[in-house]
């Protein structure tokens, strides 16, 4: 599995958290066939994720203007948490960070919300 794959199941297991009200790592064991399947990167993800979520909601909240969090689709704030743990382990650029974030939010959300997540990532 590449990276782009491996942050498109993270993605959904995220969101699925986020939908169902499920602890995130009951997720990841529902789209992971083994743990192996998950390299070390993504398993930083998912526990930066886990443990900072509420940072990251913090940071989110702060650049967004007129708008919060808990308003933005489950999809959205998925992608949103993904990438604020990506910019947290500082393993890959910004630049590669923000470009994935918008291929998954142009496969997935509708079609102008790209432009809400690259403004906010833009500004964390």
């Amino acid at each position: 599995m590449n990276r782009h794959q491996l942050r498109e199941k993270l993605m959904i297991c995220i969101y699925q958290s986020q939908l169902l009200k499920k602890p995130l790592y009951e997720t990841v064991e529902d789209n992971f066939e083994t743990a192996s399947d998950i390299e070390d990167y993504g398993k930083n993800l998912i526990k930066s994720v886990a443990n900072e979520k509420e940072r990251f909601i913090e940071y989110i909240n702060a650049v967004l203007e007129d708008w919060t969090f808990d308003r933005l689709g489950y999809l959205e704030q998925s992608i949103l948490l993904l990438a604020c743990a990506e910019f947290d382990c500082k393993e890959i650029s910004a630049q590669v960070i923000m470009d994935e974030a918008i291929n998954l939010t142009k496969s997935y959300c509708d079609d102008n919300t790209y432009k809400l997540i690259n403004g906010v990532l833009d500004r964390l």
